[in-house]
């Protein structure tokens, strides 16, 4: 047989191990929702924008900006694929908070860029930390599997990396 999407030669074992493939990553991806959607740390999200006075978009452009430094609201606005008065309501509402500071861009007066404040990176410091830690269903592991865990989705999120690197230049050949 054919593969049509690889154009390999396989077996039905073969097929049957990607149908197998196939399920237990519909099963993990599923699970891995669970946890955010229906999970303990659920709430998470809600309780660091309440606790933080700002909305899930400002809480994404601060750890955004954390990343990156500082941005062109532009660049931002691709990159977050919405449109430019969106950036600029959260720029506005970011900077009434005191969490960035929005300047002319060094080469263009035209162009705006954002960047943290030092209030805004403690913000996003605070906010990270709380996020990131780990419901209390991780308990039900134990060291050798969390570190398991930890190494499989830290491959799981170089792949993805890769993935979304490729797809931005443009490449549709497979990895």
């Amino acid at each position: 047989m054919i593969d049509k999407h690889q154009g390999h030669r396989y077996t039905p074992s073969m097929a049957n191990s990607r149908e197998v493939a196939r399920d237990a990553a519909e099963e993990a991806w599923r699970s891995m929702a669970d946890l955010f959607v229906e999970g303990e740390h659920r709430n998470a999200m809600e309780r660091v924008c309440s606790e933080l006075q700002v909305s899930p978009g400002m809480l994404k452009a601060l750890v955004d900006l954390g990343v990156v430094g500082e941005a062109k609201m532009g660049e931002l606005a691709t990159h977050w694929h919405c449109d430019a008065s969106y950036v600029t309501a959260i720029a506005d509402g970011l900077q009434d908070r005191g969490l960035v500071e929005r300047r002319a861009h060094p080469t263009d007066r035209r162009v705006k860029v954002l960047g943290l404040t030092p209030r805004g990176v403690e913000v996003r410091e605070h906010a990270l930390a709380t996020l990131h830690e780990p419901p209390g269903a991780f308990a039900a592991l134990n060291a050798t599997e969390l570190r398991q865990l930890r190494d499989l989705l830290h491959k799981l999120t170089a792949a993805d990396r890769q993935l979304r690197e490729r797809a931005s230049r443009g490449a549709t050949d497979e990895p």
